[in-house]
């Protein structure tokens, strides 16, 4: 039952991670996988570890790049957001 909890406390903790450490996270999960002769059990949790990170990154990578394109150049040449529509193809 420990496991379990731990387990949910150790996703949490990764949501709130920055991009960076997420990131430099998953890349030490990824190195660790590759060179060491881990046990299945363990390659099976760094694996969903991995996974996870791997698509917090890609979800934080995803706001940020529509962030980006929501900015543009108004009338003065200065940078505004403009608001994204849900209507209004972005």
């Amino acid at each position: 039952m420990s496991k379990a909890k731990g387990a949910v406390s150790a996703s949490e903790d990764a949501q709130n991670l920055p991009f960076e450490d997420a990131l430099h996270r998953l890349e030490g999960i990824v190195e660790a996988m590759e060179a060491q002769d881990l046990p299945l059990e363990t390659l099976l949790a760094k694996f969903e570890e991995g996974t996870k990170l791997a698509q917090l990154c890609q979800t934080r990578l995803n706001d940020a790049e529509l962030k980006i394109q929501q900015l543009e150049k108004n009338a003065k040449g200065e940078l505004t957001l403009k608001t994204a529509s849900l209507t209004e193809p972005i």
